[in-house]
């Protein structure tokens, strides 16, 4: 049985930090019941398309039910007032106000029923002078100082590859509903949860912030090297490029001994963690001059024998091919609702050894409205 079997969770979210939180929670075993409108999640008409259904979206909605109700009509706001109040759980991802407009606010739904988990995701939280204002990943890695300490330090701003806004508010919903069920289920009562993308994102930046804290100068970009630790960065050498993490004095003393090098150990600019990371780029010069006589496999060769962390630049294709992915069966085949086979990455997470894999395709639009109703006593014609 997996962890939340049982519960069930009520979807109101479009495009992805709601629907992540709603993924890792049906991930787990939760009943989560996905409220769409009449024409869909918009995410459901983002490419790549295959045969007219979303990769994109089937990625972050395994494993979830799916109801289409108008909720700009009566009886479809009725019924979503049922689910609602039949559920353990509700994540919603408009603005702040929009659900108060619909009757499905905390506020209304937990005077019928105080044990309600109920988690807002939004970008800069339910309260405060930005609160009416919408965000997406983009700007909000703008805005809290992610693109400003990502790139090489002469570059125009550029943010993560990855829409860490989203996923990381995602993840922080789903540790915040899950915390708010241990008490509601204790008879402490109900929780309305406040997430925000900006938030979240100061949550995670722990190095940036303490470091502005401290010292009282904004933290800078500089590419893939490190603030505070010296060699961690992407070195160039004889065929491409590869990454090397020897930021304490026995893991340099290893890297030094394995280009041999030895010399570099006694170098005064170099003697300690902290004058390595200030002399860094005179460091990186002299590295790269002895990265330059060999192959990046060679140099993995090298560091990983004398357990040096080190690594190759993958692309994607490269790493899903890795052998440890493999073995850990993070891709599986699926079958989209509309017969297309493809594969997914589902969660890396295993409960007592067993890995947690999609036991439910991604659904079509609707494909569970009159199943999931019928449930709560309502006939769909």
């Amino acid at each position: 049985m997996l962890p939340l079997a049982g519960i069930k969770v009520i979807e109101f979210c479009q495009v992805l930090a709601g629907p992540f939180c709603g993924c890792l929670l049906a991930d787990m075993g939760a009943d989560v019941i996905k409220v769409e409108p009449p024409e869909g999640d918009l995410m459901r008409a983002w490419p790549p398309l295959m045969d007219g259904y979303s990769q994109y979206f089937a990625s972050v909605n395994r494993n979830k039910r799916s109801v289409a109700l108008d909720l700009k009509d009566a009886a479809g706001r009725d019924a979503a007032r049922q689910l609602a109040l039949s559920a353990d759980v509700v994540i919603e991802n408009f603005r702040p106000g929009v659900m108060a407009k619909f009757g499905l606010d905390h506020a209304t739904l937990a005077r019928d029923k105080p044990a309600l988990v109920y988690c807002s995701v939004s970008a800069f939280g339910q309260s405060g002078p930005r609160a009416k204002e919408g965000g997406f990943d983009m700007t909000l890695q703008a805005m809290s100082g992610v693109m400003s300490v990502t790139g090489e330090a002469d570059g125009r701003p550029v943010k993560c590859g990855i829409p860490i806004a989203d996923f990381t508010a995602g993840l922080y919903a789903a540790f915040a509903v899950v915390s708010a069920l241990h008490k509601a289920n204790r008879g402490a009562g109900g929780d309305h949860l406040d997430v925000s993308m900006l938030g979240a994102m100061l949550g995670i930046a722990n190095l940036q912030t303490s470091e502005y804290f401290g010292t009282g100068r904004d933290p800078v970009k500089l590419g893939s090297a490190h603030p505070m630790n010296a060699p961690y960065a992407a070195f160039r050498c004889r065929d491409g490029y590869f990454a090397l993490a020897a930021g304490t004095d026995k893991l340099w003393h290893a890297a030094c001994e394995g280009i041999a090098r030895p010399d570099l150990m006694q170098d005064a600019r170099f003697a300690s963690p902290s004058l390595r990371a200030q002399n860094q780029a005179t460091l990186s010069e002299l590295l790269e001059l002895e990265f330059a006589k060999y192959d990046a496999a060679e140099l993995l060769q090298i560091f990983n024998g004398r357990g040096v962390p080190c690594a190759p630049i993958n692309s994607y294709s490269q790493v899903l091919a890795d052998p440890q992915v493999r073995h850990m069966q993070w891709i599986e085949d699926i079958t989209l609702p509309n017969g297309v086979a493809t594969k997914t990455i589902v969660s890396p997470l295993q409960v007592s050894g067993e890995r947690l894999g999609v036991y439910r395709a991604p659904p079509a639009l609707g494909q569970h409205t009159a199943e999931v109703l019928s449930e709560i006593g309502i006939r769909v014609p």
